[in-house]
């Protein structure tokens, strides 16, 4: 058997193909479906099967379509109510597909009704297991995403259902989780590229603390929820549209000029270092290079909200419009595309500063009210951060820019990927921000090595 791994960096997401035979089956397909059906084509199988672990919370799949347009039959857990026709994964169920067998278990926790498929061949011998948010690799999937009231029970839940799949499968066999590459599904970070359920028993907090330690500790370190993802659950149940690629709408510079001085969000998809040189007045910049793309726009733009891309080159357009659409932002009000200073027909750009943790210690030196503002979020910060700083997590910021003072604003993060959209959203809103680029723990230039790191007692 062929087990091909679809990464969607962009999430910290994993999806699968698994072939024999020239049959396949895939488990959590992201939404732009054109990828699996080109490896498809590549191991020269014909889908059969599609099956979903639960009703994903990180993004908007691709099982529907994919199983319509191959003519497959697509599993979904039998106690999720949908709004279409699906095969009801039931736990105790086998799905077969050519000489595969998958056996369904009910591993509840990330979900109510999440299962787990446990890959057999015809012989009975087991071969992996996909764990969806259950098993991830030294951490389980986050149990607060259905609803605060629930969290308790699910927790509850996640750890006798990870300890069910130590107990019932081999040490040896692989493991394959949906979550837990970077994704904000993990309850807590995952370590390594993969696994097998004995090496779990040696690492995984399910399987190394008694109940009420896992449940405390776990509850204690989750954190804050993107807000797009209050829209993908509802999404997943009604059946996501079959998915557009097209490229979005061109916009002239003289519309493109209109929409920002009405204050819409264009974003523009350049480097950071490259916006702050010259940007157009009112943009916001969402660096496209990097993986937090998606999450940060998905968690700062108002669902729905009209929202028009800047991008130097067609093919820089049509891989953000990519990462949006596996989130359902499918209707984009147009895209821009060429130099900043093509777009900005002879109108002047905005510039600010790009500065360094030394930069930023020299300054604060020659002026001890300088403004400093923290965009980490509550769990970074809780671990410490530049003295007299004022935290305000990225997400917040829209909301409470009235708290940071007219004037200069010096903006840092974690890597300077956040910083750059504080600091073009504090530019569109009047203040004059000096981008703080480089890793706040990197311990040759970061904020330690500049002595402005302290403990929170005294941040």
């Amino acid at each position: 058997m062929q087990i091909d791994i679809i990464e969607t960096t962009g999430l910290g997401d994993r999806s699968y193909l698994i072939s024999s035979d020239g049959v396949g089956v895939v488990i959590d397909p992201q939404r732009d479906i054109d990828r699996v059906l080109a490896l498809a084509e590549k191991r020269t199988v014909r889908i059969a099967l599609v099956a979903e672990t639960h009703l994903h919370n990180d993004y908007w799949s691709g099982g529907l379509e994919l199983a319509r347009t191959v003519g497959a039959e697509y599993a979904v857990p039998a106690g999720d109510t949908v709004a279409f026709q699906r095969v009801p994964a039931t736990d105790g169920d086998v799905l077969e597909a050519g000489p595969m067998r998958f056996r369904v278990m009910h591993t509840p926790g990330h979900t109510h009704h999440h299962v787990s498929y446990v890959l057999t061949g015809t012989d009975g011998a087991v071969q992996a297991v996909f764990t969806g948010g259950s098993m991830l690799y030294g951490a389980t999937g986050r149990t607060d995403l259905v609803g605060p009231e629930h969290t308790d029970e699910l927790t509850h839940a996640q750890y006798h259902s990870v300890r069910r799949l130590a107990d019932e499968l081999p040490a040896g066999t692989p493991v394959f989780p949906t979550h837990g590459f970077g994704s904000f599904c993990s309850a807590t970070p995952t370590s390594g590229d993969s696994s097998t359920v004995g090496e779990q028993v040696q690492v995984n907090p399910a399987l190394t603390q008694d109940e009420q330690t896992f449940v405390d500790q776990l509850i204690a370190g989750l954190t804050a929820i993107p807000a797009w993802y209050a829209h993908m659950g509802p999404g997943n149940a009604a059946g996501p549209a079959p998915v557009d690629l097209s490229m979005p709408e061109l916009v002239h510079p003289e519309e493109l000029a209109g929409r920002l001085a009405a204050g819409e969000w264009v974003i523009d998809l350049r480097s950071r270092t490259a916006f702050a040189a010259g940007h157009l007045p009112g943009a916001l910049n969402f660096e496209l290079a990097i993986t937090n793309f998606v999450t940060y726009v998905g968690w700062l733009v108002p669902w729905g909200a009209p929202l028009t891309l800047i991008g130097e080159t067609e093919q820089q357009v049509a891989d953000a419009r990519r990462e949006l659409v596996r989130i359902g932002i499918d209707r984009l009000a147009g895209a821009a595309i060429g130099s900043v200073e093509e777009l900005a027909a002879g109108r002047e750009l905005d510039t600010h500063p790009v500065s360094d943790f030394a930069g930023l210690a020299a300054a604060m030196a020659a002026d001890p009210d300088l403004v400093v503002l923290d965009a980490r979020r509550d769990d970074e910060r809780a671990g410490g951060g530049v003295r007299g700083s004022r935290h305000i997590p990225i997400h917040d910021l829209p909301g409470r820019l009235d708290e940071l003072p007219a004037g200069d604003v010096w903006a840092y993060c974690g890597s300077g990927y956040r910083a750059s959209i504080a600091a073009s959203m504090l530019a569109r809103a009047g203040r004059r921000p000096v981008l703080v680029d480089g890793g706040y723990g990197d311990p040759d230039t970061g904020a330690a090595a500049a002595g402005l790191h302290v403990q929170p007692a005294t941040v």
